[in-house]
């Protein structure tokens, strides 16, 4: 998930599709008070071996 226009994507790894934009936007300060190595964990869980995802 990416919502802000300040990160340079390099490689679609871990995404989530959300139906309402509120829904995204509150995952998205969830996801950012997280510590690294959860959220490395979160994309682990999904693809673990982190190929890249082309939609």
């Amino acid at each position: 998930m990416v919502l802000q226009n300040d990160i340079k994507l390099q490689k679609l790894i871990y995404f989530e599709e959300f139906s309402d934009i509120r829904y995204a936007i509150e995952r998205e300060k969830q996801l950012k008070g997280w510590l690294r190595r959860k959220k490395i964990a979160l994309i682990e869980s999904v693809n673990p071996e982190w190929k890249e995802i082309i939609v």
